[in-house]
């Protein structure tokens, strides 16, 4: 990770601010103090390889599309974040343990044409979001998609080193509405730097 990063002249402090986390989560990884992280597909995004290749299951940097990704019954490997993301805020500080979980590809490519590395699962607490979103609801993470072009749609994201899954709609002054379908939650309003796209929340498994 760190010759990676020397690669792209990337400091600790930079890959943060692209990844939407704190310097010291980066640096608890790079020393080793934290070996499995949840922000890790999104540090392989940010570096340009794939998450398999990051994480060790791959040696080949440019295989975007690695065979590990798929089980012999047609399934993917997904990273699966454990209350990663709070429909009402969940600080971004601590570091849940990542695991994959195969979901069979035709089901993943209902909602979304990125590559596995780019995608995540998470499980949101809070209810923030309801009834749109529940707190036992999974949620699938498109990474790749890092640009707000349409208003109102629902992204993971970090605002004030909170991690939140909310509505954004841009304003005409360049600052962001975080919006929540729950009537009894207010907006809120993110200017300048403040609030950092994780990616875009592009569908959600309920609970019975």
């Amino acid at each position: 990770m760190a010759e990676l990063m020397e690669q792209r002249d990337l400091t600790q402090s930079e890959l943060a601010r692209r990844v939407g986390c704190t310097a010291g989560a980066i640096n608890q990884i790079m020393t080793g103090q934290t070996l499995r992280s949840r922000y890790m597909p999104a540090i392989a995004s940010a570096l340009g390889v794939p998450y398999d290749y990051l994480a060790g299951n791959s040696d080949d940097p440019n295989e975007w599309e690695p065979s590990t990704h798929l089980t012999e019954d047609r399934s993917i490997q997904v990273p699966m974040v454990d209350l990663a993301y709070g429909m009402g805020g969940t600080y971004l500080d601590d570091e849940p343990e990542v695991k994959t979980e195969a979901f069979p590809l035709a089901f993943i490519r209902r909602y979304t044409a990125a590559k596995a590395d780019k995608l995540v699962f998470a499980e949101g607490i809070g209810d923030s979001m309801a009834p749109t979103i529940q707190t036992t609801d999974l949620l699938l993470i498109d990474q790749s998609d890092q640009t707000l072009r349409l208003s109102d749609q629902i992204w993971a994201f970090s605002y004030g080193g909170v991690g939140m899954v909310k509505r954004l709609r841009p304003r005409p002054d360049g600052s962001v509405a975080i919006l929540s379908d729950n009537p009894n939650v207010p907006e809120d309003r993110a200017v300048d730097d403040e609030l950092h796209l994780i990616g875009r929340v592009v569908a959600k498994v309920s609970k019975l």
